[in-house]
């Protein structure tokens, strides 16, 4: 099958198109099969590829295969959250990555994951769709439960531009929140219609705090640390609130009785099938920036860290 390998630490150049053995049924005990359709580029994957986590894979070395993200079908039957589903049923799903380390990830044409990775996939939801859905979701839906603030409590959602942010202000708003966004300059109308209540534009972290403090005079109750801020965003906090970020090492010490935790996000079966039923009906929009072949996976690296392009880059298989 075809496959697309980190060949060394580095550039989008490292990555290259290879060939590997296509998973067979059963070859690995509590496994099952999905042919790919989609897959979807993370942050993850970029900071994989470049080195910077080099430490947090241990002895894993190239060449090794990203992603975490995936859509397609079934290859063989597995159970799911409200029974089995059967081969050839769409799902969809992510690969904690960091957790297996086995360097088999989801750019390749055929997986082997645990069925409490993946959700049916409702017909409604196609697959380019979906595989930008899981990790973001899931990791937004976590964060807010670990945040835990009560219906008309006021939320500042930070990288709300983002795709785990954007889903964190519709999560949060359908939830009851006051949600504040910082977001990109031209992104406020659209997350606006998302849940935002207002918008604070993205920039240094005094000026952003102003623009905080002129709507939430009082301060915030929690604050979603999507883009990693960190300590300067505490002072937006009130006394005793919660602050949850999405990686250890942006996490601020806690002060003045402030709740403090990072989130990574796990894999949740029965979470994810509500999230995807969820899309389907439209209750939460995804947005897709890009759909790129999976022998351009290197292109797609380069576009994904050009700069701001909301949404989740996808590669077809």
């Amino acid at each position: 099958m075809r496959v697309v390998e980190v060949t060394a630490y580095g550039g989008p150049e490292v990555l290259s198109m290879a060939r590997r053995p296509e998973p067979e049924a059963g070859d690995v005990p509590g496994k099952v099969r999905v042919r790919l359709k989609a897959a979807g580029v993370t942050v993850a994957d970029l900071r994989i590829r470049s080195g910077r986590y080099v430490d947090a894979i241990g002895g894993l070395r190239p060449p090794f295969v990203l992603g975490t993200d995936f859509a397609g079908r079934l290859l063989d039957p597995a159970p799911g959250p409200t029974g089995t589903l059967a081969a050839g049923t769409r799902v969809a799903g992510f690969m904690p990555w960091f957790d297996e380390l086995t360097g088999e990830g989801t750019y390749a044409e055929v997986i082997r994951v645990d069925p409490a990775w993946l959700a049916p996939l409702p017909d409604d939801v196609d697959f380019t769709a979906a595989a930008s859905v899981p990790l973001a979701a899931i990791t937004a839906r976590q964060g807010l439960a670990r945040l835990a603030l009560p219906a008309g409590s006021t939320l500042l959602v930070t990288g709300a531009s983002g795709v785990v942010g954007r889903f964190a202000v519709q999560l949060a708003a359908a939830a009851g929140l006051r949600v504040v966004a910082v977001t990109y300059e031209g992104d406020e109308s659209e997350l606006k219609v998302l849940g935002a209540q207002h918008c604070v534009p993205r920039g240094e972290p005094a000026r952003m705090l102003t623009g905080i403090l002129e709507y939430a005079p009082e301060r915030v109750d929690g604050v979603f640390d999507g883009a990693l801020v960190g300590t300067p965003v505490m002072a937006a906090l009130k006394d005793g609130g919660r602050f949850v970020s999405l990686a250890a090492d942006r996490t601020p010490t806690a002060e003045r009785a402030i709740e403090v935790h990072t989130v990574v996000g796990r894999p949740d079966a029965a979470a994810l099938t509500t999230i995807l039923e969820q899309v389907a009906a439209r209750e939460l929009i995804t947005r897709v920036a890009d759909v790129m072949p999976l022998e351009e996976a290197a292109e797609a690296h380069r576009r994904a860290e050009s700069g701001h392009r909301p949404g989740r880059i996808v590669l077809m298989i």
